[in-house]
């Protein structure tokens, strides 16, 4: 006999991403459609010393037993340390660890959220955050996202006549779309939330992979007053298998978040933070985030390169400053899914964008994941799917696919 499920589970969608992964993370399929990091960059030789000195350590049984739920104490201080020292004063007792920054929208989404409360959201938005909020039946008020991240002035109207619960977003080189919110909408963005009162959830996984430019503050360093829960991880600088991400609040909020977790798994690995505390400890990690973010520019580069080259005029697409992902969209309104299809069949991969958006879905998008190809098999699959989308656009009857000489158009 099957278990009857609970009614909130019918709102909750399977995540077209990860279902999509099952079938086009096959050896034999060039995929660009997880947000992967790629495994040449873990830090493979010092992560295995520093697990290995960890269980060898008069410490290395505390490694294997139970753990407080805050997180482990040198951790948490090298974590407040490290924000304190680049954006804004952090005290240790402000850190929670988490099981990655995935688990951290869970809990806020679980400390914050009743049944019908409102949760603002950029669109498009990340996928499984979309889910969390799902899961504990919330709704969505969506505001519109461009180049420059979320419209800041479209959430202004909206708080006008709204109270929502709570304030979503990626703001830098946002999953999926790869745009990075301006300074200017930052400042508005924390003096809304302090003036209305509205908590803003702020994930930041991708912060550290900057190629071009400078760094911009997190929201939660501008204005002391606003209510900003900001989450990070190291999934996407040492190890996604690790499963150790971090929240930064104020210490009520931490104490309130930690409750939660203590329902949801106890603790995070034990082990696995000692083993990232001992690896920052002996190694140099500034040093190792260059050697990601020169990989991953240089891959960045090179799908930029391929879309221009191999992609029809009238394409278009972000050109982000950093993170894992370009947001295409693609020309004379052709619809992603049938695209996808024949892709499939030439053994490439991508994510269509429409699962992305919490309201009306657009069609004609797609997001590409750079970071997990080197450059020759990016060109290579830019190229077969290029071929495609001309078809396609061909077959439409919009636009003559162009020859390749012809510039695209890039936004």
């Amino acid at each position: 006999m099957t278990p009857t499920t609970a009614r909130r589970m019918s709102r909750i969608k399977a995540s077209a991403i990860r279902e999509i992964l099952k079938v086009t993370e096959r050896p034999d399929v060039l995929s660009f459609a997880g947000g992967l990091p790629a495994p040449e960059a873990f830090p493979l030789a010092g992560l295995a010393r520093a697990h290995a000195e960890v269980l060898a350590s008069p410490d290395g049984q505390a490694a294997l037993q139970y753990g407080p739920t805050e997180g482990h104490g040198p951790l948490r201080a090298w974590i407040a340390a490290r924000q304190a020292s680049r954006f804004f004063p952090v005290q240790p007792e402000q850190v929670l660890v988490t099981a990655g920054s995935q688990q951290g929208i869970d809990l806020v989404a679980k400390a914050l959220l009743d049944p019908g409360d409102l949760v603002v959201v950029e669109s498009p938005s990340y996928l499984a955050a979309l889910q969390a909020f799902d899961s504990y039946e919330a709704t969505f008020a969506v505001v519109e996202s461009d180049e420059h991240g979320m419209r800041v002035d479209e959430l202004e109207r909206l708080l006008r006549i709204k109270k929502p619960k709570l304030i979503y977003l990626v703001p830098t080189f946002q999953n999926p779309r790869g745009a990075t919110l301006s300074l200017e909408r930052r400042w508005k963005l924390a003096q809304l939330a302090a003036e209305h009162g509205v908590p803003v959830l702020e994930d930041d996984p991708y912060g550290e992979l900057r190629y071009e430019g400078g760094p911009l503050p997190p929201i939660a360093a501008l204005v002391p007053e606003a209510p900003v829960i900001y989450l990070s991880s190291f999934s996407k600088t040492l190890a996604p298998g690790l499963r150790v991400g971090y929240a930064v609040a104020s210490k009520e909020t931490i104490r309130t978040l930690t409750v939660a977790k203590q329902a949801a798994d106890l603790h995070t690995s034990s082990l696995a933070q000692r083993a990232i505390t001992r690896f920052l400890e002996t190694n140099d990690f500034d040093a190792h985030l260059k050697s990601i973010q020169d990989l991953y520019r240089v891959r960045r580069d090179a799908m930029l390169r391929a879309l221009t080259t191999h992609f029809p005029l009238g394409t278009r697409w972000v050109r982000p400053e950093g993170g894992l992902f370009v947001w295409v969209q693609l020309p004379g309104g052709l619809d992603a899914e049938p695209i996808f299809a024949d892709a499939l069949k030439e053994k490439v991969a991508f994510v269509s964008g429409a699962p992305f958006y919490p309201a009306t879905p657009k069609h004609d998008t797609i997001r590409l994941n750079f970071s997990n190809r080197p450059p020759e098999l990016i060109e290579a699959g830019m190229a077969k799917l290029g071929a495609i989308v001309s078809r396609h656009l061909a077959e439409s009857g919009s636009l003559p696919p162009p020859a390749r000489a012809e510039a695209r158009s890039e936004a």
